[in-house]
Order: structure tokens, then sequence, then C-alpha cells
């Protein structure tokens, strides 16, 4: 208990699983949780004066119960014995040699095949955040900096395990980015940049990280080094297979902030059982490919050549169908080479791995063949970049045996033929029977005992067996060890020799497979990058089949990227719902056309329940999914470049928080409105409606006229219940109006769910309660209130003032810069500390901005 108590205090925020024999036990408050955790049965013991808790599990079980615990949320130190009992006569000596903490796992159980298990590091620096993401399963090393909100969105998309923060700074990381993270505390001196560059340079074996593209982003280095040291103190030293760090370039992609990838549920949904878009887009068939798809969701790029080049790849597997399942029917047969290659180079892989390896890398040649063959330029560069790794292969083919176990303990690892040695003690071990045969057959002979058997036990090994009536034949140099009621068992000087043979020539066969087998695996270390190249390549490849793949089932059609500013689609659906409809439905098709200088912004009218919010989000879908190289569920589609998505869909009350729908609402507009640019697409789902009519109203009306007079004419759909907006059309140029039409019957209505010109009328909310299976009484006392309501407030009339009022300020819209002074105001403004200025300062600076406006009206301004 003393050594335990040792160790457990260098390891006080882990659960210390402590070897004993062939037990892994735990104590005290570990065994505890532990025991609730796997539901094992906790036991105490009395260690002098005090009681202590004990729950354990045997040795070779360890693979099933350590992803439980972590999973739970532990980190789990494990604590192994570093000698062998037979060599000491004292305790034996034990250590860590492992910590597996939610973000530093290698363990098949605990990873999921197709989604990454990062680690990340948060830095916070003075004026921006560095952040550093790590899977230390796959080697992928990645860096940022940027602001928090940019932080927050990596956060949302990278989805860590676990993230790093200086404990100093635990206060901040809370209110910044929420409580809802695994995050593990570390000494303020591991984020230090000279401390970061050690690490980081000692690791790659370099001077600088030039090389790498992140020398400048000094923040990300300092998390990058941050993610490094805690991989050194879990006793994760064999890092070969991180081979480089890599920069997430916020300039390449499209920008979402986590609003955005929430509202869309791209990859998950607060909804129960709800269905995600990667759920309807996922036809990857590799580990690889899977991992890649999704980070393609995160980062939808911004680059047109790119995008093109991924397009062109599409075009051409879905029109060839047979290339296409043949490419799909090999990388079904490749297994996941980046967690393979990742094992080697920690040292953890086993026998079996070693051979899937070898399996996988022959499945890549195929691919090769046929990307090479290709009349499509962009894929034949892949191809052309796959490595066949034949010698890699050769030598695994050579070495082991194809059906290799999983524990090298199990033997037949090593093939045979690869080392004449091992053959021979082979024979040895494995041919005795033929030897007894002889052997029995020669002492029949020699003793004239027809019925001599042979057999051996744990007790003492080889022995003879005579049955009583033959006992009077025994000769005199055998030597009797045991007495059976029928027989006698004896042993003889040449048993004991070829007992000692057989069994030393199966310790020496474990010895010589391990040896020759850690020689292979260090071997293979050097084909790190070659496999890891094959990987990415495999994961792309997966990814654009998958894209062509569903193309072809789904009849998607291939989007038109040019620089322009316009955005059309004919016949555009939503993906996610189209798969959901009975199959007797058919999804409604519908057409939108958006651009700078006629068109901006379209207000879309209708009842609720006849499908705005769907064609907003299906016009989010389709661009994402078009820049993200895919095909789109349209007839056809043509996009000007866009750089961020905007979207504010739907009410999520942020009660956690304390904050109500409405102030969660007027957060996401404010981020949308501070952000705009001229790329960018922006849609508004019934903005203001968590407040009073007229205050929403307003609020919207207001929002509406910012978004038409802004300099960057920002692409923006607006879905509203607000049929007083539809008056903004004849004021506002470049607003259309549009309503989602509704077939009227006698007492009920009819949702056609098609989007056509001119603005609606009625919002149809009865009817709707109608369709829900309000009663009677509810729905005809609503009809007599909304009568009364529509005499009493002359709604007509209200919408003409409205309207009126917005003419009247029109001229005041705050966009009207040209004027050299105003532009001047509103720095001087913008550039104000506000938090700073003492009472008297800020009269001055008041009457400063008097003087300034004096002086522009006497210029006449």
């Amino acid at each position: 208990m003393q050594q335990y108590n040792s160790i457990k205090k260098k390891y006080p925020d882990a659960m210390l699983l402590f070897r004993v024999g062939d037990f892994y036990e735990t104590f005290g408050e570990d065994a505890v949780k532990a025991a609730r955790i796997l539901n094992i049965v906790l036991t105490n013991r009395n260690n002098g004066s005090e009681r202590s808790e004990l729950a354990g599990f045997p040795h070779h079980s360890l693979n099933t119960y350590l992803p439980k615990l972590v999973k739970a949320g532990e980190r789990v130190a494990i604590c192994d014995q570093l000698e062998d009992p037979k060599l000491t006569k004292k305790i034996v000596k034990r250590g860590v040699t492992e910590l597996v903490t939610p973000g530093v796992a290698m363990n098949d159980e605990v990873l999921q095949s197709k989604t990454n298990n990062f680690l990340c590091s948060v830095q916070f620096g003075k004026r921006s955040y560095g952040i550093s993401f790590l899977d230390v399963s796959t080697g992928e090393f990645l860096t940022a900096e940027g602001s928090a909100e940019y932080i927050d969105k990596l956060l949302q998309n990278f989805n860590p395990s676990e993230i790093l923060v200086p404990k100093q700074k635990k206060k901040d990381f809370f209110k910044e980015f929420g409580e809802d993270h695994h995050v593990f505390f570390l000494e303020d001196w591991v984020y230090k940049l000279d401390y970061a560059y050690e690490n980081l340079n000692t690791h790659f074996r370099t001077k600088s990280l030039k090389g790498f593209g992140v020398e400048h982003l000094e923040e990300g280095i300092i998390a990058a080094g941050a993610v490094l040291y805690y991989l050194g103190e879990t006793q994760h030293h064999r890092l070969q297979h991180i081979t480089g760090l890599t920069r997430i370039a916020e300039e390449e992609y499209v920008w979402m902030d986590r609003f955005t990838i929430r509202n869309l549920e791209l990859y998950t949904s607060n909804a129960q059982n709800a269905v995600t878009l990667l759920d309807v887009i996922d036809k990857t068939i590799s580990p690889m490919g899977g991992r890649m798809l999704k980070r393609w969701l995160a980062l939808p790029l911004k680059n047109a050549d790119k995008i093109k080049k991924r397009h062109q790849i599409v075009e051409y597997l879905a029109g060839n169908p047979d290339t296409l399942q043949e490419i799909r029917s090999h990388i079904k047969k490749i297994s996941d080479l980046e967690r393979l290659i990742s094992k080697v180079a920690t040292g953890k892989v086993c026998p079996r791995e070693v051979v899937q390896l070898k399996n996988s890398l022959e499945a890549v040649i195929p691919v090769k063949a046929l990307s090479t063959s290709s009349s499509e330029e962009a894929l034949k560069v892949m191809g052309d970049n796959l490595q066949s790794c034949d010698l890699l292969r050769n030598k695994i083919k050579g070495t082991l045996c194809e059906d290799a176990p999983v524990n090298i303990l199990k033997g037949k690892t090593v093939a045979e033929g690869f080392s004449p040695e091992l053959d021979e003690l082979r024979k040895i071990a494995f041919s005795g029977k033929d030897y007894l045969d002889k052997l029995i057959e020669r002492e029949s002979a020699a003793t004239g005992i027809s019925s001599l058997k042979i057999g051996s036990n744990n007790v003492f090994g080889y022995y003879i067996e005579v049955r009583n009536t033959h006992k009077n034949k025994v000769p005199e140099e055998w030597v009797r060890k045991q007495t059976l009621v029928n027989a006698e068992r004896y042993i003889t000087q040449e048993l004991k020799e070829y007992e000692a043979k057989i069994l030393g020539a199966e310790e020496k066969i474990l010895q010589l497979e391990q040896e020759i087998f850690g020689e292979l695996v260090a071997w293979i270390a050097d084909y790190i990058q070659p496999v890891q190249q094959n990987a990415l390549l495999i994961g792309q490849l997966d990814c654009l089949c998958s894209f062509a793949q569903q193309a072809i089932s789904e009849n998607y059609c291939k989007p038109e990227i040019d620089d322009s500013h316009e955005l059309e689609i004919i016949n555009g659906r939503h993906p996610v719902i189209e798969k959901q409809l009975p199959l007797s439905e058919s999804y409604v098709a519908n057409d939108l056309y958006l651009n700078r200088e006629s068109q901006q912004i379209i207000m879309i009218t209708g009842p609720n329940m006849s499908g705005k919010s769907a064609i907003l989000r299906q016009t989010a879908l389709i661009v994402l999914m078009a820049q993200m190289g895919s095909f789109v569920p349209a007839e056809a589609v043509k996009i000007g470049l866009v750089d961020k998505i905007f979207t504010r869909v739907g009410a999520s009350d942020n009660i956690s928080m304390g904050e109500s729908t409405f102030m969660v609402e007027m957060n996401e507009t404010a981020s949308i409105l501070n952000n705009l640019s001229e790329r960018s697409l922006v849609l508004l789902d019934e903005i203001g409606r968590g407040t009073s009519t007229y205050d929403g109203i307003s609020i919207a009306w207001a929002i509406t006229e910012y978004l038409h007079e802004h300099p960057a004419r920002a692409k923006t759909l607006f879905a509203t219940h607000y049929h007083e907006l539809n008056d903004m059309g004849d004021t506002f140029g470049r607003i259309k109006n549009y309503n989602v039409s509704v077939k009227e019957l006698k007492d009920n209505v009819l949702f056609l769910r098609k989007l056509v010109p001119g603005g609606s009328e009625h919002s149809f909310g009865i009817h709707v309660a109608r369709m829900a299976g309000m009663p009677q009484q509810v729905l005809r006392r609503a009809n007599k209130i909304l009568e009364k309501l529509e005499e009493s407030h002359g709604m007509k009339e209200k919408s003409g003032t409205l309207k009126k009022s917005a003419e009247d300020d029109m001229q005041l819209s705050f966009f009207n810069l040209d004027d050299p002074i105003l532009e001047e105001l509103k720095e001087e403004i913008l550039h104000l500390d506000i938090n700073t200025l003492t009472p008297v300062e800020a009269l001055m600076k008041l009457n400063e901005i008097k003087r300034m406006l004096g002086k522009g009206q006497k210029a006449g301004v």
C-alpha cells in the first residue's frame, strides 16, 4: 500500500489501475467509482488500523473495462509490474506505463471508426486566442488563431473529446465557451512561447516552424506546445506518426458561426431521433472517408478551382458507374490505414493488425490503377500520388503468417521459412508425437510390455504408464512417480531430457517470435509517411465516390460555380426532408434567384407550416454542399461563391444561461449584422416573434432596412408572418415579396409549398390550430376575437402608417456616408473606449462632436 500511495500521489486526478498478480486493483475513492461505472463488486479490507475499499478485474479484461471508464470521462493511469516477479525477492517494481484520457486514447473500443478523437488546447492571448487539435490515433495535428467567436466555431466543428486550458483561465473559458466541454486544467507555465517552440522543434527535429507555415501564429504555437507536453505527461513518448503541424486557414473556408452549424443540423441535432445532413449524404465506406467527410462538411471551400476539381471527379465517377463500383469495392477492403500506422509508431500494434495493414495496402493497388487510367485529370493526379509500398507489403508477407493471432503469445505468428532456427525449434516442439510413438515401440520391444502408454500432466510432465498386470516387467532404471488403482506411472532419463528440450523449444519459440515481430514493427516505422499519404488520398477518394453515389441514387445535379454575386436555384429540394417523406409523397421543388443589383432581399410570407423554413434551410444546404464539392438536390444551380453563411432559424431558449428566446434571437441577429460581407448569404426566419407584435414588426423592419442599405448588399432570405413587411417591397428597390402558396377550401386550407411572387395576406393561424386538433369552442372564440381586433385596429391603416414613416426616415439612413464629415464622425465614435472615459472627458468629447457637426452644417451638408 505504501507503493500504491506514492504512485497515486503523482496522479491525484486519475483513477489508478494497480497491477497485482493477475488483477488490476483499485483502492479507496477509485474503487467506489470503478465499481459504480463497471458494475463490479466493491469489497473492503483492513490495512492495519484503516479500512480500504477495493475493486478489481482480471488483467486480460483490460480492453473490456478501460473503454467504459474513459467513456465515463475518467482519466485512467495504468500501473504495471516493471520486472518479473520470479526474479526478485522484494516487492515487485511498479510504475505508470500509460495514462489514458478521453482525448488521448489508442484503444479501438474507445475510438469510433468514422470520428476523430481530438485532444484540444486553448491559449488565451492578449489580442487573440490560439487553438490546437491533435488526434493521437491518426497523427493529425492542427493549429489556428483568431477571435473568441472563431475558436468557438472550431470547437463546435471539431468536437474535441478533451480540452486543455491554463488553470488561471478557468473562469474565462467557461464564460466564453460554455460548460458542456470536457476540460482539464494545466499549470500556467506550460503556456509559454519559448517552451512551446522548444517542445515542437525537438519533436519535429527542426530549427524553426517556418516549413509548416505556422511561424507567425504565436498563440497557436503555444496551444500546440501544450498538447505535446500533455502527451509526454500521459506517458506517450513514441510519436513518430505526428509528422507535421497544419494551419487551419480561416481564409480558405466558408464562415459559418456556431448558430448556423446548429440551426442547419449538419452533423448534430438537439432534437431526439433527428436526421442530420451527414446522416443523409454519408455514403463513405472507409473510416478515413467518414472522418474526411465530417471535415469537408465543417469547412466548405471558398476557392473556386479546388471546388471545381472535386466536381469534375464526381462528374467522371457518376458518369462511369462501373468504374465507381469497382473503386468502391476495393476501398471497402481497406482497413483504417491511419490508425494502423499510428499503432505501429506507438508500438501498440498486434500481429493481426500488421497483416491487415499489408492487405489494405494491397487493396490500394487496383484503386491506383483505376484512377491513373481514367480520363479525368484530377483523378489521375490522385492515382499517381498513391504509393504502392511494394517493399513494405512483401516484407510483411514474407515475415508473418496470413492468419497471425491478435496476441503474439498465442504463437504461430511468424511465417514458415522466414527463420531456419524458428522452423527447427517448431519441429522439436510440435513433431513430438512421432518421437513418442517411436519411443513406445522401442520400450515395448525391450521390456515385452505390449500395453505401454505415454502421457503428461502438470505435476511431473511426461510419464510412462504400465498396467498392474505387467509391473513385474518394469526395468530397474525407471523411476516410479505415481501409483493408481490399476496402474503405475514411471519416468525415464530419456523422457526427462526430451521434456526439457520441448519446454525449452516452446519458450525459445515465443522469445524468437517476439524478437522477429519487434524488428518488423521497427522497420515498418520508416513507412509512416507514405502510408499516411495513402490514407489521406483514399479518404478523399472515398468522399468523392460517396458524392457520386449520392448523385446517382438521389438525382442530384452538378452546380455551376463562378465569381459573380448571383444565386440561382432551379427546382431545389431539401436533401434531408425529401428522404423523410412517406413513399406516396414527392417533395415540392422550388426556384430561387438572388443577386446584389435587383433582387437582393426576398421577403417570404405565408402561414406557419407552409414550408418557409424548409426553403430557407434548403438554400443554405445547397450552397454548402456545392462548395464542399458535392452535387446538389436540384435541376440546375448557379452559385457566385459564398464566403459566409448566416442563419437565424428556429427558437432555442438558452434558459440555462439565463437568456430568453428573444435575447438569444437578438444575440444571433446582432452577430450577423456585425459580420456582413459582399458574398454573405443571410437567412432570417421569423425575426422579432419573441416579443410583442408591434415591437417585433418594428425590429424586423429595421433589420431588413439595415441589410438593404448596408454597402455589402448581402443576399438575404427573410421568412416572416408579419404581412406588414410586404409594404417594404414598394419602398425599397431590391426587396421582392414572395409567398408560399396556399389553397383555401371552404373550411380548410391546403398547403401547396410552392414559392410564388407577391405577398400573402393571411396567416391562417386558426386553420393550423384546427389541423392540430384544437377544441371547436376555442377555434370559434379565436375567430370572433380576430374579427374584433381587425375592426378596432384598422390593420390596413396601420401598415400604411408604417410605410409612410419608413419613407420619411429613409433620408436619415446611417449608410449615406458619402459625406467625409459623417465618415470621420463614425470613425471617431467607433474608436471611443467608453469604459475608460471620465464624465468630464465624455462631456468634452460630446462638445467636440457637436463642433464637427456645426462645421458640416456651415459647409452646407
